[in-house]
């Protein structure tokens, strides 16, 4: 089940808000049961045969971590081989459904011989389910986590607004929330701003991405068929996909949190307007905030982070972003994705090394910010296109015809002279957005309504805040609500990262 489809809409949020306030004046523990399975029926609305394979997980990752919690208490526990069982069990199930394939087929490339797998359905969200159990066995093993109620570790994991595409959540940041009895009373100023939150990331997916996507789709589409598209029909085309996964992603983030929100729970902060980074160490602290923390806890500072000199800090880095990248998807276009990434990381953190020692101000003048944010947004388009392209040759001919190879206006092209004109227009008003407007959390400008510290918007951009006391704050957004339904196709298209 989508969030912009109309079951989700007009059924399963309107009935399962009822019914949970419902439930909640009477008994938490019916309330909590009641979305653990209205989280399993979200989950199942796909294909219902990996329910099983969700609660499996869930089972095994519990007993796991309770008898983690129990050899502790030994004087010769075993609490540090049921951790690694646990990890090998969670990585193994998720290398089975979406790694199998694609392991096998570059082994026999490599190699020299033909072995054919059938097509491995991929379990919706088992990347983000599996990060989630594998940080919650890691923080029982750190003892950072203790509390073992079945019921809510069930509903921890399998919480609807972040199974599927996230944010990564924690032990410590959810069991609290749901333990709590004010959790499961009807807050009505919650519900206001969580069906504010929620309308607006709808309006980014519908209004904005789908958009965008009807642009880029063509363009890279027209790579798999070996057209050699003009340069600039390639940047068109690169940037709106640029700018479609961002409006894709942030309206997905934002639909989660404004959804927990009317739960009364709140969710992590997970997007963080990344384009407006100035370096690409800024922009992994931007952008898909939960999994760069994720990759830099329990994996980076495993592999010994900055702690066993420069050359392994770089090599760890490198490592990180790798299986980052392989964590999106199993392909080669993904491998290249993390492995540009992990380059990034490695010259951006030289370059603050090389200026500290020569006492660079990093900081200094406007000339100097802008061009190093130009850099950063340049490297992060490039490798937009291998996370996009189908193939590691339509990536390079993306990349060819950015660079002008085949011409900068050209013969051949996707799009009509109108379809060019309107796409340049969207791409010039979609970027004046991500760079100049104040993002959802600066908006919303409210503490209660986040577990971080929100930043506020600076300048003429802070004036741009949502208020519950608006007297047009209900047909604003309700007008807006009707236009995304008014607009959207047909066909409900899902987030991209559904796919991971």
């Amino acid at each position: 089940m989508l969030f912009n489809s109309l079951p989700f809409l007009f059924g399963f949020l309107p009935i399962g808000l009822l019914v949970f306030y419902f439930l909640g004046n009477r008994n938490q523990l019916f309330a909590s049961s009641w979305l653990v399975l209205l989280s399993i029926f979200f989950y199942g609305w796909w294909n219902p045969h990996f329910i099983v394979l969700l609660l499996a997980s869930v089972v095994l990752n519990y007993s796991t971590g309770y008898f983690i919690n129990r050899e502790h208490s030994k004087a010769r526990g075993h609490a540090r081989l049921f951790l690694i069982m646990g990890i090998t069990i969670d990585l193994g199930l998720l290398a089975y459904y979406k790694y199998a394939a694609f392991l096998v087929d570059s082994a026999g490339a490599l190699l020299g011989f033909s072995v054919h797998i059938d097509h491995i359905p991929l379990p919706l969200g088992i990347s983000f389910f599996t990060f989630t159990q594998i940080a919650f066995l890691v923080d029982v093993y750190q003892k950072k986590a203790r509390e073992f109620n079945f019921t809510l570790y069930l509903l921890f994991v399998t919480y609807f607004p972040h199974l599927i595409a996230g944010p990564i959540l924690h032990h410590s940041q959810m069991m609290p929330q749901f333990a709590e009895k004010k959790t499961y009373k009807p807050d009505w100023f919650n519900l206001s701003a969580g069906w504010t939150i929620f309308t607006i990331g709808l309006a980014k997916k519908v209004l904005v991405a789908d958009y965008f996507s009807g642009i880029a789709s063509p363009a890279f589409g027209a790579l798999g068929h070996g057209v050699g598209l003009s340069a600039l029909d390639s940047w068109i085309g690169a940037l709106c996909y640029t700018l479609q996964l961002y409006f894709d992603f942030s309206g997905y983030c934002d639909m989660a949190i404004g959804l927990s929100l009317m739960f009364n729970v709140r969710l992590p902060i997970n997007f963080n307007s990344p384009y407006k980074a100035a370096n690409i160490i800024d922009f992994w602290r931007r952008w898909h905030m939960t999994l760069s923390a994720f990759l830099r806890d329990y994996l980076y500072f495993s592999l010994g982070g900055n702690r066993k000199g420069p050359t392994r800090r770089y090599v760890n880095l490198f490592l990180t972003m790798l299986l980052g990248g392989l964590w999106h998807g199993a392909g080669w276009t993904f491998v290249i994705w993390g492995m540009l990434h992990g380059i990034y990381l490695m010259i951006n953190h030289g370059f603050r090394t090389v200026a500290g020692k020569l006492g660079w101000n990093t900081d200094g003048s406007g000339v100097w910010r802008f061009t190093a944010w130009l850099l950063t947004f340049f490297a992060v388009v490039i490798a937009w296109v291998f996370f996009r392209a189908d193939s590691l040759a339509s990536a390079i001919n993306m990349l060819h015809g950015m660079a002008g190879a085949h011409g900068l206006v050209g013969n051949i092209s996707v799009f009509s002279k109108t379809e060019r004109g309107q796409g340049a227009i969207a791409i010039v008003f979609g970027l004046l957005v991500v760079w100049m407007l104040p993002n959802s959390q600066q908006f919303m400008n409210d503490g209660r309504l986040y577990l971080e510290t929100v930043q506020p918007a600076q300048g003429w951009a802070s004036r741009l805040v949502w208020h519950p006391a608006w007297r047009f704050t209900p047909l604003l957004f309700g007008l807006l609500l009707a236009l995304c339904l008014l607009m959207a196709p047909t066909h409900v298209s899902e987030f991209l990262y559904y796919q991971f």
